[in-house]
């Protein structure tokens, strides 16, 4: 290959451009990102980077001295993917043609219909749109959360101790239950109350008030929540519309197998966008996790280089973790299927556990609160269990 685009800066982008040099690429390498900034590291935003404790310095995710030999183009949004003539094209009118391509382009923070235009409204996602938190939580007030999954429960718990006022409202009758399930769901999320933050289930939000700033988030049961901030955090979207027509076959992102390969030779895809294969499951999932982020571009990277002729392993168990009113919250695995869920050590009222989620009787997951020890024991004897 003489020529390997990444379409995608942030980790998962940084990450296959180093799995590329460290596995031998020595060809032209482009990385492209609609962002201006270098690679940055994104779980701060939510906490330490939004408290002020953490500056713009620290989020890098480059070494001072790292320099891979790419070509970066920053600040360009790729619009469109010409399969016959092999070349990305981009906003500005320029086309880069390639011999392979890692599609990394991550995914957009979903926004609140109705609510473009009106001051006080946020979403987190990027470095830009933390800035703008930061600078209007530094006023204090009311903030309301829209959606009590992990970001919005971060916000809050920054919020919280900011000093600001906070009520996070929450569509399921108990945050979390995707992930968590509803058990463990509901005792990570009496974090919140815990705190004498306000968190009020399932209602739905019917919209905002305000002229031209937000003073209040309406709801479906007619109730007026008022507010000077809100932070809408109710998931994120694939950023992969430019593929449309391309051949890549789209669906809840990128589909892949098990190691990234689209049905296109010479295309993988990595990172939040990219719906990979998990064959324990014998479905596709998208894992939108930093540690995904960052191993996955390896095997992606080793099936483009060997032209997809190396046979495809067994991701390891999705795994991530949250920070929230000083209590870490680590889990690892796939809720979703499990029977069972059992407390094997701490206590639920300490909101200091280590909960094994099992499938007919074969641990399948493991969720840990301030269990940093035994939880990462449990995360190897999962992967080792399911490779």
């Amino acid at each position: 290959m003489r020529t390997v685009a990444v379409v995608g800066a942030s980790l998962a982008g940084l990450s296959a451009a180093r799995s590329l040099r460290k596995q031998g690429y020595d060809g032209r390498l482009v990385v492209i990102g609609d962002e201006l900034h270098r690679p940055y590291d994104r779980p701060p935003l939510s906490k330490e980077f939004l408290a002020g404790t953490l500056g713009e310095a620290d989020l890098a995710l480059e070494t001072h001295d790292e320099d891979l030999g790419a070509e970066w183009l920053l600040g360009t949004r790729a619009t469109g993917l010409d399969r016959t003539d092999r070349a990305v094209r981009l906003a500005d009118g320029r086309e880069v043609r390639v011999d392979g391509l890692v599609i990394a382009t991550g995914a957009a923070a979903r926004r609140l219909p109705g609510a473009d235009g009106l001051a006080g409204v946020h979403v987190l996602r990027t470095l830009d749109d933390a800035r703008a938190l930061r600078d209007e939580l530094a006023r204090g007030g009311r903030l309301v959360v829209i959606g009590g999954g992990f970001i919005g429960a971060e916000v809050a718990s920054t919020a919280y101790a900011l000093g600001l006022d906070v009520t996070v409202v929450e569509v399921a009758p108990t945050p979390l239950a995707g992930p968590l399930g509803a058990t463990m769901g509901g005792i990570v999320s009496g974090l919140h109350a815990d705190h004498g933050v306000r968190l009020l289930c399932g209602v739905g939000v019917k919209g905002l008030s305000g002229e031209r700033s937000v003073d209040a988030v309406l709801l479906e049961d007619g109730r007026s929540i008022p507010a000077d901030i809100v932070v809408v955090g109710v998931g994120a979207r694939p950023c992969v519309e430019w593929l449309e027509g391309s051949g890549v076959e789209l669906d809840n992102g990128v589909k892949c197998g098990a190691d990234g390969r689209t049905g296109l030779a010479g295309v993988v895809a990595v990172g939040d966008c990219a719906n990979w294969y998990d064959p324990r499951a014998g479905a596709h999932r998208r894992v939108e996790h930093w540690t995904g982020a960052r191993e996955r571009p390896d095997a992606a990277v080793a099936t483009l280089l060997a032209g997809g002729a190396v046979a495809p392993g067994v991701p390891r168990p999705p795994y991530f973790w949250s920070d929230q009113y000083g209590v870490r919250i680590q889990f690892a695995g796939h809720a979703a299927g499990a029977d069972s869920v059992t407390v094997e050590e701490g206590a639920v009222d300490d909101r200091n556990v280590l909960a094994v989620y099992r499938r007919a009787g074969d641990p399948v997951a493991v969720l840990g609160m301030n269990q940093p020890r035994l939880f990462t024991r449990w995360r190897k004897q999962l992967a080792a269990a399911t490779s």
